[in-house]
């Protein structure tokens, strides 16, 4: 058999994250399973959003904070593996079998569900040869705005997602336009006020047909159909956010007995059980009364959960980890920070 960590966390979010610092902090031999190429969770979705309401931290961009956050969590070197999807978990003889889509097996004594909502991923445009262009100028979930300071860009959503996009480019790119497939914007009345105010240009009923590219392989204009008539628009980056698919694929063996809400969420309790021995849960990923759905929500989920999984793996440790100030865990690692 393969090494058997302690506790493995399915997931590599806020949630996750935080569950790895504090299993290290709990001496907890752990793993962290993601299956994206880079950890972080939906905060990737919006690297330049100002975040204010995370406690102890002032202002902060997603970017930011989820680096924060990726440094917190392996303040205890877990390992972890990136681009590994779970399709099954099963138990046997006290040992959690993870199989990844790929075949290989991760085994351990406890796990601790951080998927959130699921596997995230772009709705793509059905046009062929598009895929050519992601490799250049056409971008699904972009890393950053300033990427398009003084371009002319082209912005295809109706969300409020795609109409801050659109508010947030008006500053720093040389154009501005926003298409939207159905009559009227989805996103709220002041920001799309916002952005024609401030000069954006908007175009509704609006499909893209075809791309046209340059000698380098990316695309200098687009072929819309707008509201049933045919015209053409440059330009020097096409941003599509039609939103995104959520893909919950985990099958848990026969004796795992998870309970699901409508909402496809595990239900369980505030100490982030889900009344199944060895299975835990923090994050969007768990659903109980009282819930905080916001990401403060999702450290203290991430606490509950390691502490019932310190409790599970031996009954008679302490129901939570010593404070920081006073924990040698930090003796040596509070010397760089020292006055």
């Amino acid at each position: 058999m393969n090494e058997v960590y302690d506790v493995t966390i399915i997931g590599g979010g806020p949630s996750g994250l935080y569950s790895a610092f504090y299993s290290g902090l709990r001496n907890l031999k752990t793993k962290v399973i993601e299956s994206q190429s880079v950890l972080g969770g939906k905060v990737n979705l919006y690297p330049d959003k100002i975040l204010w309401d995370v406690g102890g931290l002032t202002p902060i961009t997603g970017k930011k904070f989820l680096s924060n956050c990726i440094t917190q969590g392996l303040t205890f070197h877990p390992t972890v593996c990136l681009n590994t999807e779970v399709s099954q978990i099963t138990k046997t003889a006290g040992i959690f079998d993870i199989r990844a889509s790929n075949g290989d097996h991760h085994y351990t004594k406890a796990v601790i569900l951080a998927y959130g909502s699921g596997i995230i991923t772009p709705n793509k445009l059905d046009i062929a040869g598009a895929e050519q262009f992601e490799r250049t100028n056409l971008h699904y979930i972009p890393n950053s705005l300033h990427a398009f300071r003084n371009k002319n860009v082209f912005l295809s959503g109706g969300g409020n997602t795609a109409i801050e996009q659109a508010n947030e480019l008006l500053a720093i790119a040389d154009g501005v336009t926003l298409a939207c497939r159905s009559n009227e914007l989805r996103a709220h009345e002041h920001s799309v006020e916002t952005f024609r105010n401030n000069g954006g240009k908007l175009l509704l009923e609006t499909k893209i047909r075809s791309f046209r590219s340059n000698r380098q392989g990316e695309i200098e204009a687009l072929t819309l159909t707008v509201a049933g008539e045919d015209r053409t628009v440059a330009a020097d980056a096409v941003i599509v956010n039609h939103g995104f698919a959520s893909k919950q694929a985990i099958a848990f063996g026969d004796t795992l007995r998870l309970q699901f809400n409508e909402h496809n969420f595990i239900e369980g309790s505030p100490d982030s059980t889900l009344g199944c021995a060895g299975i835990f849960a923090a994050g969007d990923a768990i659903a109980y009364t009282g819930k905080i759905n916001l990401l403060v929500g999702a450290f203290q989920d991430a606490v509950n959960a390691v502490n019932s999984a310190k409790q599970y793996l031996n009954p008679t440790a302490e129901k939570q980890a010593m404070v920081s100030s006073h924990n040698e865990a930090f003796a040596e690692k509070n010397k760089q920070y020292s006055l």
